[in-house]
């Protein structure tokens, strides 16, 4: 019979103390991220506005990066929230697709905290890259796999491998094998190339609307994503055939 588990420990005084200030550092960065933009942060500026040194922080966040990779990583779970909570929550329309409400619900999300999705998606701080393979890879991965879920939800992995996609060189398409969310291998080249090409397409659009290259749509500029969602998602389903071809033995 195996030991009874034990309940972890509570954290300690010391430990929720540190998590409160480093909540409080966070919302203080973002703060000044949303009202001065990304190139502005400054962990003096931070520092100051919390009634702390500078040599404090550092022992919070050991660095500047250290501070804006914290930030990048909560971005990213903000927006994947988000898109979580526009699929998960009922449309007006019915006839929304779930991987339309989950593109609105990234749209919402960019258009309301534009420094923010600057933060991700604008250009880079100057010096700072971001760790490979660390808590921002996994963060963005995140926000990936539901777009992934979404779009190909009820398709089994044989379909999606005989998906229609252009004619990708057997390099590419061992690359692509190598970048699903969930593992390497676990989507199909072919499916993982139509997931980039309508992410590319989604983001394009809310890119353009986020810097004010589509206000001349003025209030219709949410329509036509959606119609333009929808469109793609359709071009994707089009592409995978209802059932995997049968493989043809030898000619008898």
């Amino acid at each position: 019979m195996p030991a009874a588990e034990h309940p972890p420990a509570p954290p300690s005084l010391r430990e929720r103390r540190r998590a409160t200030a480093t909540q409080e550092i966070l919302a203080a960065a973002e703060s000044q991220i949303t009202e001065q933009g990304p190139h502005a942060l400054s962990l003096r500026a931070v520092a100051r506005g919390l009634g702390m040194t500078v040599q404090a922080l550092y022992h919070y966040f050991p660095s500047r990066d250290a501070l804006v990779t914290a930030l990048i990583v909560k971005a990213y779970d903000d927006l994947a929230d988000a898109v979580e909570a526009a699929v998960d929550t009922p449309p007006a329309d019915p006839a929304v697709p779930r991987m339309v409400a989950a593109a609105e619900g990234y749209r919402r999300w960019a258009i309301a905290r534009p420094e923010l999705f600057q933060l991700l998606y604008g250009t880079p701080l100057r010096q700072y890259a971001a760790p490979v393979g660390g808590p921002t890879t996994q963060a963005m991965l995140r926000m990936s796999a539901i777009f992934q879920r979404e779009m190909f939800d009820g398709f089994t992995r044989a379909q999606l491998a005989a998906a229609d996609a252009p004619e990708l060189s057997p390099e590419f398409r061992e690359y692509l094998g190598l970048l699903s969310p969930d593992g390497p291998g676990t989507l199909p080249a072919p499916a993982a190339a139509l997931l980039l090409g309508a992410w590319g397409h989604l983001h394009g659009l809310v890119v353009l609307e986020v810097f004010g290259h589509t206000s001349f749509l003025g209030d219709h500029q949410a329509e036509l994503f959606r119609m333009a969602m929808r469109n793609a998602l359709s071009d994707i389903h089009s592409r995978i055939p209802e059932r995997a071809p049968r493989r043809r033995g030898p000619a008898g």
